[in-house]
């Protein structure tokens, strides 16, 4: 469960506490969604205080504070400050803090995560509590971030997943898996699922930020849902709505269910490493877009705020074309050389 924001912003400056409080009850971000805010900007402001020499300069990173931020420091905040964040960031910050072996300097993913936690402060601080005239950060950019393709598991391979489903539990496992490929959930949708979230061919799924979405359910969910109820085991009075139950009879967890999954991967034959829970959720999406549902419904049916997001399908279908290209057993043919003498005839 997550921690009330005021713990992990105990030393937070007001300024700071009042961006964490709008992005949670504004923008209806989750406690874990602005604890990582409160991490990125208080590193940023514990740089900048180093870098303005306004601690000692052998004051370890960490044990900065930053109860003084206020408008006045921010007033002096340049991008060129940002910048010179951003260079610490990808050399001299350590990728594990509490490792002795640890290397440096962050990936680019870490870093245009930080940049978009210092505009949207800086935006809050201009644009809606109109303390700064003028944004010091709206020239500045994201690091480019090279987006691989997800992995997924092919028709075939997906069959063989649920084919491997047996045990004392296969009931319930199975219809976990059937509602990760048929439905594209994430791990802590899935697990959050109550009994009172499914009406008649749909379920109502909670994603983040407490967005909530109706998924429609198809035959194999339906089916699989109808051979799971009755085998369902009574839970304890906290979680007696809670769709999928352990064996000790409480709400399945997160972490049950990642290792769930990996069983089954290996009973199938599958790659462990290469595919995980989550990985389902792409296989998901990537069968429906591979035959034909369009990208604005993929959008919907995964509870992305953006369709950038969604967008990685179309690439995945691109490169399938392109493999399938290749794969034409006519690929390798080649011209032949044209050795033969020029004819004398007109």
């Amino acid at each position: 469960m997550d921690k009330p924001m005021s713990v992990y912003a105990a030393d937070a400056p007001r300024v700071l506490r009042d961006f964490l409080t709008y992005i949670s009850t504004i923008r209806g971000k989750s406690a874990k969604t602005a604890h990582e805010y409160y991490l990125d900007l208080r590193l940023f402001f514990r740089v900048l205080k180093r870098n303005k020499d306004m601690v000692p300069a052998d004051m370890p990173i960490e044990q900065i504070p930053i109860e003084d931020i206020d408008v006045s420091f921010l007033q002096g905040v340049t991008l060129s400050d940002a910048y010179d964040y951003l260079e610490y960031m990808s050399g001299e910050r350590p990728t594990q803090q509490n490792s002795t072996e640890s290397g440096y300097g962050l990936s680019s993913t870490s870093r245009a995560r930080k940049v978009s936690s210092i505009r949207a402060f800086f935006r809050y601080v201009c644009d809606k509590q109109h303390l700064l005239e003028t944004n010091p950060m709206a020239g500045l950019e994201s690091p480019k971030v090279r987006h691989a393709l997800p992995a997924y598991l092919s028709t075939e391979d997906s069959l063989r997943l649920l084919q491997s489903v047996e045990g004392e539990y296969r009931e319930r496992d199975y219809c976990i898996l059937t509602l990760f490929l048929n439905c594209g959930m994430r791990v802590s949708e899935l697990v959050g699922l109550n009994l009172q979230d499914f009406q008649g061919d749909t379920v109502r799924v909670t994603g983040k930020g407490n967005k909530q979405r109706t998924v429609y359910l198809n035959e194999a969910c339906a089916a699989a849902l109808a051979a799971y109820l009755p085998t369902r085991l009574k839970p304890h009075d906290k979680d007696k709505n809670a769709l999928f139950v352990s064996r000790n009879r409480n709400r399945i967890n997160v972490q049950t269910v990642k290792w769930l999954v990996k069983k089954y991967l290996g009973q199938a034959g599958l790659d462990t490493q290469k595919y995980s829970a989550h990985k389902l959720r792409h296989t998901a999406a990537t069968l429906m877009y591979q035959n034909g549902v369009d990208i604005r419904t993929l959008q919907s049916i995964l509870g992305h705020t953006s369709v950038d997001t969604t967008m990685i399908y179309t690439h995945i279908e691109d490169q399938s074309i392109r493999e399938a290209a290749h794969k034409n057993p006519l690929a390798s043919v080649r011209p032949p050389d044209n050795d033969e003498p020029d004819s004398d005839e007109n």
